[in-house]
């Protein structure tokens, strides 16, 4: 996972070019018929039902036919093949066609459960324009919509290239692809709804597979931790909800169709407590999350900085500890730059985009225990940091994670003797903090 939000050039391949290839074509013969033959089924089996409906904005009957954008239209299928074999590793081709896999599969499942159709009937056209559109029809079919899955597959695909182009070959990427996008709108294959579902099915694929770092789904185990159940049962329960109103509200609205996402962010958020941990938020060393968790969280990570807001607004946002420690709710640019270091334990908060000075995020999941290795590494990072000036140790309110490794760092270092007396100093510093079982124990 890049270090950054921004796109990172493409790396010196450490692998005999040749076996990338070899990868990429493997991939690329099963994936090929896999999408003819999953993408036909569902055609198929679509205009087999009696009725098929659709979802369209009154709006969309004033969006024109333009036909010779079927030309960009149809060159994400050279990208789609492009992409897996101008790669830098197998492990790279590995990943791109995970994503590509669980577009597909996700896509076509949406087609089979709920088809929808377009309405739009297409004028006559000649030339290049008229022979790509017989093409096309030659195996497309009106039913496959929502999500749509070359939406997908151009987030997808633009994510990859961003990250391997700079200066004007990438601000060509970006307006190639607006077109690309756009062009399912004015070839009239899509309707609206499809280009949002399909971009968050983009972004949930890159999500569960990114470019480096940990699989979130990787080492998955089931929590044993009775806390940690309850939480994410509710997690879950706030998904489903969510996900009920978009299926009862979209015979009213297709406007509610946009709690899918607040239900997608939920229901990563309880994978996280069910047994996943810090890993799903996709935060680096450094604070910065990646481009899919910062996209399909930001529901969730908006009602956290609200819940920031509610309990700390009459609060302080920092108090000093001792020694040029200061203990505090999760920093703006602005707070945050009155520090040389932020030690930052809230897994679930995103670095702010122009925070100065040097940060170090050690994830941990709120309202659990802090993991003792992560609480180790969180206290050991203290020393070094007061060398190099005045130090923030926060996660979301301040009252817990950041306290807790307050309070074992005051132990180690002999600031305090006991762990009850590095709460009874914390306490005097006038806020509030709630430490786990063993930082409460009586003097």
């Amino acid at each position: 996972m890049p270090t950054s939000a921004e796109p990172q050039p493409l790396s010196a391949s450490t692998e005999p070019y040749g076996r990338i290839v070899v990868r990429a074509a493997l991939w690329l013969a099963l994936l090929a018929p896999f999408f003819y033959s999953t993408y036909g089924f569902a055609n198929w089996l679509a205009s087999t039902r009696d009725h098929v409906g659709s979802i369209v904005f009154s709006w969309e009957h004033h969006v024109p036919f333009i036909a010779w954008t079927i030309v960009p239209y149809w060159s994400i299928n050279l990208f789609y093949g492009l992409s897996l074999l101008l790669n830098d590793s197998r492990q790279g081709v590995d990943r791109l066609a995970g994503r590509y896999l669980t577009a597909q599969v996700v896509a076509v499942s949406c087609f089979i459960l709920f088809p929808l159709t377009a309405t739009f009937v297409r004028p006559e056209t000649s030339g290049l324009p008229g022979f790509l559109f017989a093409v096309l029809g030659g195996f497309d079919k009106p039913f496959n919509q929502a999500p749509s899955l070359h939406i997908a597959l151009l987030v997808i695909i633009w994510d990859h290239w961003r990250q391997r182009l700079g200066g004007t070959i990438l601000r060509l990427w970006h307006a190639w692809c607006f077109l690309i996008g756009a062009s399912v709108l004015t070839t009239w294959q899509h309707h609206f709804i499809d280009i949002p579902t399909g971009a968050l099915l983009g972004f949930f694929a890159l999500w569960v597979f990114p470019a480096r770092g940990e699989l979130p789904f990787a080492g998955f185990r089931t929590t044993a931790d009775g806390k940690a159940r309850r939480l994410s049962l509710c997690y879950a329960l706030g998904a489903a909800l969510a996900l009920a109103g978009a299926s009862i509200g979209v015979l009213c609205s297709a406007a509610a169709l946009c709690l899918l996402w607040p239900s997608l962010a939920l229901a990563i958020v309880a994978f996280a407590y069910a047994g996943a941990g810090p890993k799903v938020f996709q935060k680096t060393a450094d604070g910065h999350v990646s481009l899919a968790s910062r996209i399909l969280l930001w529901p969730y990570r908006l009602g956290a900085r609200i819940n920031v807001w509610a309990w700390t607004r009459k609060l302080p946002p920092v108090v000093a500890v001792t020694d040029g420690v200061f203990l505090g709710r999760f920093p703006d640019a602005a707070e945050a730059d009155r520090f040389g270091t932020v030690i930052d334990l809230a897994a679930e908060l995103e670095r702010p985009r122009d925070a100065p000075g040097r940060w170090e995020s050690f994830g941990m999941l709120d309202l659990l225990p802090p993991p003792a290795d992560t609480l180790d590494k969180a206290v050991a990072a203290i020393e070094p940091a007061r060398r190099q000036g005045m130090v923030l140790v926060c996660c979301a309110l301040g009252f817990q994670r950041s306290a807790a490794v307050i309070a074992e760092w005051l132990v180690a270092t002999g600031r305090s003797h006991t762990p009850a007396q590095a709460r009874k100093q914390l306490a005097a510093s006038g806020r509030p903090v709630h430490l786990q079982v063993g930082l409460d124990e009586p003097a």
